[in-house]
């Protein structure tokens, strides 16, 4: 196997391109702060560890050939870009630059994210926000192999997300708690009257989402029926929340949803709060954003932004 070359030395590239700005061997070594002659044997080195001549030399002038004038702009930003690295690792450091793969649900995406989003940018331009929705189970396998640096969830209050991580792995922080609401059929003369009575909502067939995107959810939406002494028919699964919409809309059956997702006007879907009989013990749904235990800057830097929006007044909901 074929070692490879060493790599030429910046030392080197500064050396060649002080001598093609200059055409002068001497006044090129008296900016290097070098003598004239090691000057002269690194420019020779260089062109046999390349294989071609870089300068035409004579005892008047030094030209540059076609192989050297080739060079002068590619060595040039080589060396910007090698003097920007340092200050570049320490914004680094700093928080100032980096990327942040966001996993998020969509009652997030329907909610405060996206103006989250143009206020984080505004704030910190050098991070970028790399976006990836995914219900929370799929977001805790993402979170797991190192695909995403932090990310919301939605679970039943005061549950743990469902995190396949132990807690000294990952940190945790509330974005709060909100009650479910329902999302009825507009075509059901039930659904729009002005009084909603308890048991034409028991009885609806339920769509809803999958027990292994939220297990804690899940359950505690199964519960509030068990109860009222009712077994729910379950009419559909959906994954995402606006597959359910649409399937409420589409009259397959009603759904509990978070307040968020009445951002999302289908035709053919009402959104109404729980009958005041039911409202008592009414699920209620907890927004969680999680984080790796030891973060990079950039993300300990989304994470302060976040903190510092939910100590707005408006806090989750804030604009």
């Amino acid at each position: 196997m074929t070692e490879p070359e060493p790599t030429i030395e910046l030392r080197v590239w500064r050396q060649f391109l002080t001598l093609a700005q200059t055409l002068h061997f001497g006044r090129a070594a008296l900016q290097l702060h070098i003598t004239q002659p090691p000057l002269t044997q690194a420019i020779q080195q260089l062109e046999q560890r390349l294989g071609a001549l870089l300068f035409e030399r004579t005892r008047r002038s030094v030209a540059l050939t076609p192989a050297g004038a080739a060079l002068v702009d590619p060595v040039r930003q080589l060396l910007l870009q090698a003097a920007a690295l340092q200050a570049r690792a320490r914004d680094a450091a700093a928080g100032d630059i980096g990327l942040v793969r966001l996993g998020f649900i969509s009652t997030v995406g329907f909610g405060p994210l996206p103006l989250w989003l143009r206020a984080f940018r505004a704030q910190c331009p050098g991070i970028a926000v790399e976006l990836i929705e995914a219900t929370s189970d799929v977001q805790a396998r993402a979170f797991e192999r190192g695909e995403i640096d932090a990310g919301f969830m939605l679970h039943a209050p005061g549950q743990s997300p469902e995190l396949p991580s132990t807690p000294a792995r990952a940190q945790r922080l509330s974005l709060g708690v909100e009650t479910l609401v329902l999302a009825l059929p507009e075509g059901a003369t039930w659904a729009t009257g002005q009084r909603l009575r308890p048991r034409d909502v028991l009885d609806q067939p339920l769509v809803i989402f999958p027990r292994s995107a939220t297990p804690s959810l899940y359950d505690a939406v199964l519960a509030f029926y068990q109860r009222h002494g009712v077994t729910p028919a379950i009419a559909q699964q959906a994954t995402q929340m606006q597959t359910i919409v649409n399937l409420v809309s589409a009259g397959l059956g009603i759904a509990l949803v978070p307040q968020a997702v009445t951002q999302l006007q289908r035709p053919g879907v009402v959104y109404r709060p729980l009958p005041a009989s039911l409202a008592a013990d009414a699920p209620r749904a907890e927004t969680t954003m999680f984080w790796a235990a030891q973060p990079a800057p950039a993300v300990e830097r989304f994470v302060a932004f976040v903190r510092d929006v939910l100590a707005q007044p408006l806090g989750y909901r804030s604009r």
